[in-house]
């Protein structure tokens, strides 16, 4: 959920190939296991498109993918998701013709979907951490801000099990909707609560990321990180704000700055 500056890709990314009754805070909805990321697309494919919009052809996402492939993106699992999943699924209708440009678009309550790039960006930093390396894919991610549910998507496609938390109760109502067709053969929980807390049941994750920022990355998080994991997260400084990166390693947490980014304020509690 951002409006950022476009990124300039780092160095070292090419290394690396019904909704129920209302919820209450803390509380989660579970859509079950995720099938192969082919499996995936034939879901997707028999659903109807937007009439004369042709938006459900893979080739319109192609286009989208090669774009940010010329721009500097190189892994694989990120780009081959990023064509699988149907990014106009997850906007209004009348956002419909621009899901595949690369720009933030609303979604609501003062929220935006990320841009592709910045969100292809920000996974494959996560790609790159130590256990995504080792393991070829991202194993049990913490997704800090669901949002209208794009990027819960993609990460079904590139780990083994996510937790997605939301606060804004409207959000996490509308994600649920649609990632409802995802939820045979998926490990996917959304929940509804504190993002700042993370999710302490299922903890530790070896992926964190987050579509907020705030003048520190909160302890909770840092705790919940896995030996070998990475966590990748907007932070606010003095001049604006800037992606923190930070690994779990044997000798401790260890943390760089990137790119300057633009993403919500991060905010505690729930509404």
């Amino acid at each position: 959920m951002s409006k950022p500056a476009p990124p300039r890709f780092p160095l070292g990314l090419d290394r690396v190939q019904a909704r129920g009754p209302a919820a209450r805070p803390g509380a989660d909805t579970l859509l079950r296991p995720q099938r192969p990321l082919q499996h995936m697309a034939a879901e997707q494919a028999r659903q109807a498109a937007p009439s004369g919009l042709g938006l459900d052809s893979a080739a319109v996402r192609a286009h989208m993918v090669g774009r940010l492939r010329a721009g500097g993106l190189r892994c694989e699992p990120v780009l081959q998701a990023l064509a699988t999943v149907e990014r106009h699924r997850f906007v209004d209708s009348a956002l419909v013709p621009q899901a595949y440009e690369d720009t933030s678009l609303p979604i609501g309550l003062g929220q935006t979907i990320s841009k592709p790039s910045v969100v292809g960006w920000m996974l494959a930093l996560l790609f790159d951490g130590a256990t995504a390396r080792e393991r070829g894919h991202l194993g049990r991610v913490l997704e800090i801000g669901t949002g209208c549910g794009y990027q819960a998507a993609l990460l079904l496609a590139l780990a083994r099990s996510v937790v997605s938390i939301e606060r804004l109760q409207p959000l996490h109502d509308k994600a649920a909707g649609h990632l409802a067709g995802l939820r045979q053969g998926s490990d996917l929980r959304l929940v509804f609560g504190d993002g700042m807390l993370g999710h302490a049941p299922r903890a530790p994750y070896d992926s964190i990321i987050a579509a907020a920022g705030g003048e520190q990355l909160p302890a909770a998080w840092l705790a919940q990180l896995a030996p070998g994991g990475r966590l990748v997260a907007p932070v606010q400084r003095a001049a604006g704000q800037r992606l923190v990166v930070v690994d779990h390693t044997p000798g401790g947490l260890v943390s760089q700055e990137l790119e300057a980014v633009q993403f919500v304020p991060l905010k505690s509690g729930t509404a």
